[in-house]
């Protein structure tokens, strides 16, 4: 357990950016779970947003979110 004042802060801090980052995860693996079942430009778009905020901010590795846009646009071809 934290002891210091602002380790307690922090762990405040880490629990909410926790839970947002676990939002985000959420809302993508649903959105793609979505489109596989019915693949449109439009989703996929939606989906490429999705990703490339999520790896602007480090949610996800960049190579992890190109490997998934690459895998998702077969889906349309």
């Amino acid at each position: 357990m934290p002891i210091t004042k602002q380790a307690i802060k922090k762990m405040r801090r880490d629990e909410k950016a926790r839970e947002k980052n676990n939002k985000k995860r959420a809302l993508i693996k649903q959105t793609i779970k979505v489109y596989k079942r019915s693949p449109s430009t439009s989703l996929l778009q939606k989906i490429y947003s999705l990703i490339d905020k999520a790896v602007k901010t480090h949610l996800m590795h960049k190579n992890k979110g190109s490997r998934l846009k690459s895998r998702l646009s077969k889906h349309i071809s």
